[in-house]
């Protein structure tokens, strides 16, 4: 089972952190920060401007700096099985 992480950006800080991804759909991408019994979940939604994804940990803002577009393109090539099973 491949891990895989995300590079989001903090928005006080403009700091950048790589993070592990839980669950990634078009229109929500879940990530855990931090790692064993300190790591905290994080449920980012798409900006209202579509450029982005953004959530909140910890009173801090992160944000993921794709389109819903270019993540649902990332997931349909790694696994084309699941573009042809959507309904249309």
């Amino acid at each position: 089972m491949d891990i895989e992480k995300i590079t989001v950006r903090i928005t006080e800080s403009g700091k950048t952190m790589d993070v592990v991804v839980l669950n990634k759909y078009a229109h929500r991408i879940t990530v855990v920060l931090g790692a064993g019994v300190h790591s905290v979940k994080c449920d980012m939604t798409p900006t209202p401007n579509k450029m982005a994804f953004s959530g909140k940990a910890l009173g801090r803002e992160i944000v993921y700096e794709r389109t819903p577009e270019q993540v649902q393109a990332d997931l349909d090539r790694l696994n084309p099985a699941l573009k042809r099973s959507r309904p249309r």
